[in-house]
């Protein structure tokens, strides 16, 4: 896709590290310019784009709490006065609370409700007027296979990508006639800082390894590139599980 998403701006959630700072280095790579939001790692996002300014690229750092409205309509503007409207956005922020069902409280669920679910709606709400100015946007939601399957994190993150998934086919659905596509990619198992120190679970998955951030991000970059996909799901797990 070199060049391809010249003259587009993307954002991308939870970009500092991780799936997120992948997904941003293939948009850049693409020719877009890139927002990297982040919460607490700004030594990780500035690192990132420092990196993709200094392969020619347009990027800016945005900190940014994406559970919280006021927030999120700041950063859009920010967003835009530096790099332009937002044409692409990645919701990929997220937060992974390992509890037991007898240890689950109602601050674990309402706080990954808000963070992996209610930023979703944010996000998408605060660019929605301009990519419909430009009759054009993509926007590509981060789920998991803890979505459809049993997961190792708690119900409370299960109920939370499912939701993702529901709004992905909600929004799909209403703006395909728009130039919108909206769509989502589910991986499993990939080797980011939340699979450090589990190196047993590699034995649940077929190919017999976890999956790399970058091969998420080809997902994304596919789905962006493909104007008739919406309202669809990439599930990527090694063999785990099959849609």
């Amino acid at each position: 896709m070199a060049e391809t998403l010249r003259g587009k701006v993307a954002l991308v959630t939870g970009g500092s590290r991780g799936i997120g700072a992948a997904i941003a280095s293939e948009l850049a790579e693409a020719g877009a310019a890139v927002a990297v939001n982040y919460l607490q790692h700004a030594d990780r996002a500035n690192e990132l784009v420092e990196t993709l300014r200094a392969a020619g690229g347009r990027a800016i750092a945005a900190q940014c709490d994406v559970s919280q409205a006021p927030a999120v309509a700041k950063m859009v503007e920010q967003v835009k006065s530096a790099l332009g409207p937002v044409d692409i956005l990645v919701n990929n922020a997220g937060v992974a609370i390992t509890r037991g069902v007898d240890d689950l409280s109602e601050a674990d669920f309402d706080q990954t409700i808000a963070v992996n679910l209610k930023s979703v709606f944010l996000c998408t709400q605060a660019v929605l007027p301009m990519m419909r100015q430009k009759k054009w946007g993509r926007i590509v939601n981060i789920s998991s296979g803890a979505a459809r399957g049993a997961g190792a994190i708690g119900p409370h993150y299960n109920a939370s990508k499912a939701g993702i998934e529901g709004l992905t086919r909600g929004y799909a659905a209403r703006l395909v006639k728009e130039g919108i596509t909206v769509n989502a990619v589910a991986p499993s198992l990939i080797e980011t800082d939340m699979m450090k120190g589990q190196p047993g679970l590699v034995g649940r998955i077929p190919l017999g390894r976890f999956g790399r951030p970058e091969e998420v991000a080809k997902a994304v970059m596919l789905l962006i590139d493909n104007p008739y996909m919406t309202g669809q799901t990439i599930a990527m797990s090694g063999g785990m599980a099959f849609n």
